[in-house]
């Protein structure tokens, strides 16, 4: 029996309705590996391709021969957004045949949640923040809610598998199973995986059971892509230069925005006009900076609102704002964004994206490229790379466009290869481990060391860390009053544990700034950090406010909407960017291609980049003289590697080679002044990578690197060690050095 027969009646006049001609490759392999088989199943496959039809369509089938009785799938989401996206699509298919469908996260109704709790049933869908708060604070209840769970769909599985918050989901998965006495499928879901088998891995811990990775063959899908360059000021690239092998724009939109504006976002400005689109930028503040401006443009043109923002430190209700806006077919508005309209959320049909700059990942490049293209149209993005003006004697590696370079090697990257990230499944979890600890303690009430250590350390994703390490936490937890020790030797969490827990910022795993709630009147516009004193102005929500009042007990700022420009503050975001990127980045270099997408502006800037790095030497020898006693060294390294390198020569190597002033722009270059010859450097950093040495001594004396959100509670020598084994890339560092080893 095929697929499509094997369905329940329901789906088949769901299909029907939508006027769907065949079933998609996607939903063929999920209905055969769901249907034919007992094991976890991982669902690869592009943006918009029908994906989560493809897991549902089966499991319903399922339910509808026999109904669970409790709940009998969860549907776990990144976003709150995606929640309320997938909610509604799935509440649909499910009203016919009386599955009832739930969401539960931060802005979902307490009485929402009580009809669940009373009369648990169907498919619940939830963020993993939320499932974290269930089983903290509804323990008891876990077992009757999910006693016949039979599926447990992971969406945008990718985006978990980035730190803390995808092993904190598998620890919450393996905790509610145990509670309840199940064992359910898991199904992932993602357009984007960079290595299948890891994330196959990663998905079946604890389970007992495989993980089908169907091969789903997609036909070819024709890009509309372009990448123009612009100074941010000053004469272009392409200016007064033969601009021959550059490709005209891709449509003909007419000059609109002010004479003194910006080029880059003037370009934006012009080829937004009459369009439905998203702008993706890779910060708050930078999303804030480019709604504002583009806002200033129009009111100076006279035109009305045609511009939206949408980021994670804007309230509910603006986000909801532009995600209907969005939707409505029959609205041109551009909606300016950060990674949180990446993923699936559905928006309509979207005639083309920007991307501001380069993402940090090829994954992220084709998550956002796919947000474009639905309905028959083929996805477009127009890259918009800005920089300052180069000085006139601007030396290499000054003179290089690496923003440039960064994004021509994403897209080349998955041109030439198919290649994208792959997950990295090594770290050691102290920090989730004392979150969980905490959690688990909170829950169960008084537990002896043993059981707790036992309930901890035989979750799948803490199988690196040993029980000499949770002695270690333990002890130290109790020193700092987190966990107490009873009279009868259990452990119950102390009166300073019970202030972390006992906020609604516990639940999540990622680093969260400490953040004012910005209002104007009743009005609640979003989230900052360190607000500036009454009487200065704040950028949020696209406009300019000026700050009234100040509530720093209750965290609250009261603030009116005033006219003019400030930049936005809300805490860094870092991109880790991986070696294999940086190493196409120099072959961008020295290659002769010229890109097909690249626009007047990159092709010039390219070439001078290129010539530049001709000059320089560096195809051959990472090591430039600048002049005097003052280097530059470009290893090509990814983050880490990168941050190892420099850790290395710091530490290691700068007393024996004369280095200091060691001034780094990572990853791509470190500049430094060195008493010691060229053909020394290469000898003395090749013999001091050769003998064997504990990545502890890559960090400085007394020094504990808060990296994840829980850190600051641990003891100072896990902390270390989970930043020496878990975070720098030494062996990747001693490969790019043994490779040196021609160099002297």
């Amino acid at each position: 029996m095929d697929v499509f027969e094997r369905y329940a009646p329901f789906i088949k006049d769901f299909i029907y309705r939508n006027d769907w001609q065949n079933l998609r490759a996607v939903q063929i392999a999920a209905g055969e590996a769901i249907f034919n088989t007992d094991e976890n199943v991982l669902l690869q496959s592009g943006t918009a391709s029908g994906k989560t039809e493809a897991a549902f369509f089966p499991i319903l089938t399922l339910f509808s021969e026999d109904m669970p009785l409790s709940v009998g799938a969860i549907y776990i989401g990144p976003l709150k957004a995606l929640i309320n996206d997938q909610f509604q699509r799935l509440s649909v298919l499910c009203d016919e045949e009386g599955i009832p469908v739930w969401h539960w996260h931060g802005d979902v109704s307490a009485s929402h949640k009580a009809k669940l709790l009373k009369n648990p049933c169907g498919i619940l869908q939830i963020t993993p923040e939320s499932l974290e708060a269930l089983l903290l604070h509804k323990h008891s209840a876990i077992s009757k809610l999910f006693c016949d769970l039979r599926f447990i769909v992971i969406d945008e599985i990718h985006s978990l598998m980035r730190g803390d918050r995808g092993a904190q989901t598998m620890c919450l998965i393996d905790r509610l199973s145990r509670i309840a006495g199940v064992n359910p499928r898991r199904i992932g879901l993602s357009a984007t995986i960079g290595s299948p088998e890891k994330a196959g891995e990663f998905l079946s811990y604890g389970t007992g059971r495989n993980t089908i990775i169907p091969k789903i063959e997609i036909k070819g899908i024709k890009w509309r892509l372009s990448m123009e360059h612009f100074f941010i000021s000053g004469p272009q690239a392409s200016e007064d230069k033969s601009a021959d092998k550059a490709l005209e724009p891709l449509d003909s939109a007419t000059a609109s925005a002010p004479t003194a504006a910006d080029p880059g976002f003037g370009y934006i400005f012009e080829h937004t006009k009459g369009k439905k689109c998203l702008v993706f930028v890779n910060s708050r503040e930078e999303c804030e900076a480019v709604t504002t401006t583009l806002r200033r443009y129009q009111e100076a043109c006279g035109e009305p609102d045609r511009f939206l923002i949408h980021h994670g430190n804007l309230s509910a209700s603006f986000r909801e704002t532009a995600e209907e806006i969005m939707k409505d077919e029959e609205e041109f508005q551009t909606t300016i964004t950060t990674a949180t309209l990446e993923l699936g959320i559905d928006i309509g049909r979207l005639e083309r994206a920007f991307q501001i700059d380069a993402p940090a990942t090829v994954s992220s490049f084709l998550q956002r490229m796919g947000r474009t293209g639905r309905r028959g149209n083929p996805p477009e993005m127009w890259f918009v790379i800005r920089e300052d003006q180069t000085e006139a004697r601007a030396m290499f590696p000054a003179s290089v466009p690496w923003k440039l370079m960064q994004a021509i090697a994403l897209v080349q990257l998955y041109l030439e290869e198919r290649w994208v990230e792959p997950q990295d499944l090594k770290r050691l979890h102290y920090s989730l481990l004392y979150h969980q600890t905490m959690s688990v303690l909170a829950s169960s009430g008084e537990l002896s060391p043993a059981t707790l250590a036992a309930k901890i350390l035989k979750l799948s994703v803490f199988k690196n860390i040993s029980a000499d390490d949770y002695k270690i936490l333990l002890k130290h937890l109790i020193d700092i009053d987190h966990i107490q020790k009873t009279d009868e030797g259990g452990l119950i969490i102390g009166l300073a544990g019970e202030r972390i827990i006992n906020s609604y910022k516990f639940y999540a795993v990622f680093v969260e700034n400490e953040e004012y709630t910005v209002r104007c009147g009743s009005q609640e516009l979003g989230t900052i950090v360190k607000p500036p004193p009454v009487g200065e102005k704040i950028a949020i929500a696209g406009h300019v406010w000026v700050v009234e009042e100040i509530d720093h007990k209750r965290r609250l700022i009261y603030c009116e909407k005033v006219k003019g420009q400030v930049p936005a503050y809300f805490g860094l975001c870092p991109g880790d960017i991986n070696t294999k990127i940086l190493e196409r980045m120099k072959k961008v270099l020295s290659e002769k291609n010229v890109y097909p997408y690249l626009m007047k502006n990159a092709v010039v800037r390219i070439e001078e980049a290129r010539q530049a790095a001709k000059n320089s030497g560096v195809f051959t020898d990472p090591l430039i003289c600048l002049g005097g006693d003052m280097w530059c060294l470009l290893p090509w390294l990814g983050t880490y590697a990168f941050m190892a390198l420099e850790r290395f020569l710091k530490i290691k190597c700068a007393a024996e080679l004369g280095i200091k002033g060691m001034d780094s722009s990572r990853p791509y270059f470190i500049q430094f002044t060195m008493k010691a010859k060229k053909e020394e450097f290469f000898r003395k950093i090749f013999d001091i990578a050769s003998i064997p040495f504990d990545p502890i001594e890559l960090l400085y004396p007394n020094e504990v690197p808060i990296f994840d959100k829980y850190d600051e509670y641990l003891p100072a020598q896990l902390v270390r060690k989970g930043f020496a084994y878990g975070v720098l890339d030494i062996s990747g560092m001693k490969k790019r050095i043994n490779e040196w080893k021609d160099l002297f």
